[in-house]
């Protein structure tokens, strides 16, 4: 293996003169399938020790999994439309239609044996034209590319899935200084809006010129005062509106899960009963449960296990209860 390669799920290697797939990576502990569907499992130490082992990287051609729950805030419409993309840029790599029998051959136009490349986007942009889409052949090569390297999600088109902000389209100067505005009272007796409006006014001269940065409409600007100042008690209680500021920060960030298992939260629990452990002995249990952002609650096979203070011992339990059978630790 040279430079800083690293093994991960999907990459293929060579071992005693057979090519193998890596399915599954648990530890020090490596899970093989050659290209006869055998598993295997091996040591990471002895795998790269072996005598003729070659990292090969990742498998050309390898599909992305495309975002699922990015693809659930999609409308439906432009859902349906990236799904006839991927329809259609499937059958320009492979020449065969979606949903059609295995044993019925290509389309003569979409047939790789016949015409290259080139012909064959040609070929899908003039028939994608006369469905009543307005595409060149050029959008169909930068379709296949973005299909490439992101999944079906590259074939959304993402200006409809553009989160709306609170402020609007309000001048990004105005609602900085509303901002700028709201905090510098925080020590002052509540005001009215008019006052922060008076403010905001003179701020903006300051920093950009007089009549440089125009003003909203009164109604306009109080619904962004209304906007920026959500949760700030700008407007209500000063002993609430200080108490607020003086919070510290969230110890944590907005986290986001696209696939099931990739934000689980666990916990485990010590149960104050006793019970006949698998040893005979009597003990006190752990109850151990996982949380998936993406599905719903797992229990464990085991969720009740002896009482183990060791670090990470409720984690390890998780995984191995949890994990899909070709990826759970021997």
């Amino acid at each position: 293996m040279s430079g800083r390669a690293a093994l991960r799920v999907g990459n293929q290697i060579r071992l005693d003169e057979r090519l193998h797939t890596v399915v599954g990576l648990s530890g020090t502990l490596v899970r093989l399938a050659d290209e006869a569907g055998r598993a295997s499992l091996v040591l990471l130490a002895h795998l790269l020790a072996t005598e003729g082992f070659e990292f090969l990287g990742q498998r050309d051609g390898s599909p992305v999994v495309a975002p699922f729950a990015l693809l659930d805030t999609v409308p439906p419409q432009e859902a349906e439309k990236a799904a006839a993309w991927e329809r259609h840029l499937l059958e320009l790599e492979s020449g065969r239609q979606s949903g059609v029998g295995a044993g019925a051959g290509p389309r003569p136009e979409y047939d790789p044996a016949v015409h290259t490349l080139d012909e064959r986007i040609a070929a899908k942009a003039a028939e994608l034209n006369t469905l009543g889409w307005t595409v060149s052949a050029r959008t169909v090569e930068r379709m296949r590319a973005r299909y490439r390297d992101q999944g079906v999600w590259g074939l959304v088109d993402h200006r409809k899935t553009r989160l709306s902000s609170p402020t609007g389209r309000a001048d990004e100067r105005v609602v900085a200084a509303v901002a700028d505005v709201l905090a510098g009272q925080l020590e002052e007796s509540t005001g009215t809006r008019g006052r922060v409006r008076r403010r905001v006014e003179a701020l903006l001269a300051e920093r950009h010129g007089a009549g440089v940065v125009p003003m909203p409409s009164k109604t306009t600007f109080y619904r962004l005062v209304e906007a920026v100042g959500t949760g700030t008690h700008a407007f209500g209680s000063a002993a609430s509106r200080r108490s607020h500021a003086r919070r510290p920060e969230g110890m944590f960030t907005p986290s986001e899960a696209c696939r099931p298992g990739e934000l689980v939260q666990i916990d485990t629990t010590p149960l104050d009963v006793l019970v006949i452990l698998e040893d005979g002995v009597n003990g006190r249990p752990e109850l151990t449960i996982a949380v998936d952002a993406q599905r719903t609650p797992r229990v464990p096979q085991r969720p009740l296990v002896p009482l183990d203070r060791r670090p990470g011992q409720g984690a390890v339990r998780v995984r191995r209860g949890g994990a899909h059978g070709a990826l759970r630790p021997c």
